[in-house]
C-alpha cells in the first residue's frame, strides 16, 4: 500500500498493540468467537509483515492475558491451538526476513506442547536482528511488577546491594522485557479506554492511540493511521515545548558537528 505522509526517520522504534475485539467482530456476524480468533490471526500476519517492511524494530502484541484463562475451556484451548499453528507456519518467513521472537508472561502455564513449539522458534530465532516480534501470554503487568520486586527483594536480602540505590534501570532489568526499549506507541484497538493490565511500567511515556476498529479489520490502512497520528505528536517527557524545541535544535547541531 502506499505510505503517502509517513516520515521514516520518525518511525517509533517499539510498538506494541493491544489487540481487542475478536468476540465482537465475530458476533457482529453471527459468527462464532473462534472464527473472530481466526481472523484476528491474519491480522496479526499483516501488522508483523508491514512493521517488517517500514523498519519497525520491536513490535509487541498482547494476544493472551492473565485473565484470558478465566475464558470458556473451549476458547482457551481454540486460541491455544491457534498460537502454536502460527508459530508453525511463521517459523520460516521469522529465519528468512531476520525476525527474532521474544515472549513475556508466565510461561508455564501455557499446555506443554505450545510451550515447546514456542521455545523453539524463540532458540531457533535468538540470532536474527532485523526485528523483534514479542508475545504476551499469559502476561499481567501487575504480575510483571510483582515477579520483579520480589526478585530484587531476594537479592537484597543475599547483600547484592543496598536497597537505598534501587533505581529505574535496576527495575527495568528485572522485568519480563529487559533489555527491550519502552513502547514509544501503544494501540488499542475496538475503542475500549483501558490499558488493560499491559505494560504497566513500561508505556510510562508511550503516546497512546485508540482506535474503534475491531482487531480482525485492523490492516495496514488502520496501522497507518496509527502511524501517522504518532507523528503528529510532540513527545514532552515532561518537559515544555520550549526545551522540547532546544534539544531538537541542540541534536542537529551536534549532527552537524560530527558529520
Amino acid at each position: 500500500m502506499e505510505l503517502d505522509g509517513l516520515d521514516k526517520a520518525r518511525l517509533p522504534q517499539h510498538v506494541a498493540i493491544i489487540m481487542d475485539g475478536n468476540g465482537r467482530w465475530a458476533r457482529a456476524r453471527g459468527k462464532s468467537r473462534i472464527e473472530g480468533h481466526r481472523r484476528g490471526k491474519t491480522s496479526v500476519r499483516v501488522i508483523v509483515e508491514m512493521s517488517r517492511r517500514i523498519g519497525i524494530r520491536y513490535l509487541s502484541l498482547y494476544a493472551f492475558s492473565t485473565e484470558n484463562w478465566f475464558r470458556p475451556d473451549d476458547e482457551v484451548d481454540a486460541l491455544m491451538h491457534l498460537l502454536e499453528h502460527y508459530l508453525a507456519a511463521e517459523r520460516a518467513k521469522m529465519m528468512r526476513y531476520g525476525i527474532r521472537l521474544l515472549a513475556v508472561g508466565d510461561r508455564s502455564r501455557l499446555p506443554a506442547n505450545v510451550r515447546a513449539a514456542l521455545e523453539q522458534v524463540i532458540e531457533l530465532t535468538r540470532d536474527n536482528k532485523r526485528m523483534t516480534v514479542i508475545l504476551a501470554l499469559s502476561y499481567s503487568g501487575r504480575d510483571d511488577i510483582l515477579r520483579m520486586v520480589k526478585a530484587l527483594a531476594h537479592e537484597a536480602l543475599q547483600g547484592k546491594f543496598d536497597p537505598q540505590n534501587i533505581d529505574e534501570p535496576m527495575i527495568s532489568s528485572r522485568l519480563d522485557t529487559a533489555g527491550v526499549p519502552d513502547p514509544d506507541l501503544l494501540i488499542r484497538t475496538s475503542g475500549e479506554m483501558r490499558i488493560s493490565n499491559f505494560f504497566l511500567w513500561q508505556i510510562a511515556y508511550s503516546e497512546l492511540y485508540v482506535t474503534s476498529t475491531l482487531w480482525p479489520d485492523f490492516r495496514e490502512k488502520e496501522y497507518l493511521q496509527a502511524l501517522l497520528e504518532y507523528q503528529r505528536r510532540r513527545r514532552r517527557f515532561g518537559r515544555t515545548d520550549e526545551q522540547v524545541g532546544e534539544r531538537i535544535a541542540s541534536s542537529v547541531e551536534a549532527g552537524g558537528r560530527q558529520s
